[in-house]
């Protein structure tokens, strides 16, 4: 059973250091920045967890957002997750994970709850640290790599000149997509969203 009034634990996936800012595995921290401007949070070492954490709630009186960036390394992100839902008291159902997602292509967003990993190193970290894979995925197509180009190689790589003149907006719509899970749920959010 969730808690119906307590916060929502935003995830924005991806590796910290300004070598990997614009990396496509870090689309995740793209989205929690984008999300902590919406509602007035500012990001700010949390003394708990190893990560960065932002608070604000959507709207006047609205949900609890907490947004979080873990400072360790992707394949290491459970850790702080769990850390910090712990210490907010955040149930797993309550947890979204905002993540780059090689099986869909470019421009597209999808929602699930639980399920596999896909071979993501951090969800696979989250599942194994909240100990339940029932959380909430927010996950952002970015396609599979061109040619025989490493998967590992292709997400640690920029988005190309052609992906960023769309990538502000689809960063924007993938905001809307993790509002839109907190305030409406997952089922409406997916039939609002997945048609294109």
């Amino acid at each position: 059973m969730t808690d119906e009034t307590g916060p929502w634990l935003v995830v924005g996936l991806g590796n910290p250091g300004r070598q990997y800012a614009h990396n496509r595995h870090n689309v995740g921290f793209m989205v929690a920045d984008l999300l902590a401007d919406r509602v007035g949070g500012r990001f700010g070492r949390h003394k708990r967890a190893m990560a960065e954490a932002a608070q604000g709630r959507l709207g006047f009186g609205g949900p609890k957002l907490v947004l979080m960036k873990p400072l360790t390394y992707m394949n290491l992100s459970g850790g702080p997750v769990a850390g910090l839902a712990q210490f907010h008291k955040v149930s797993p159902g309550r947890v979204i994970a905002v993540h780059d997602e090689l099986d869909i292509d470019y421009g597209q967003l999808r929602v699930k709850c639980g399920g596999g990993e896909g071979g993501h190193n951090g969800l696979r970290s989250m599942s194994k640290s909240l100990g339940t894979k029932d959380y909430v995925r927010v996950r952002f197509g970015i396609g599979r790599p061109p040619g025989r180009q490493d998967p590992a190689d292709y997400v640690l790589s920029d988005f190309s000149p052609v992906e960023r003149k769309e990538l502000d907006f689809l960063v924007d719509r993938a905001a809307d997509v993790v509002e839109s899970v907190v305030t409406l749920g997952v089922e409406p959010t997916q039939n609002r969203y997945h048609g294109g």
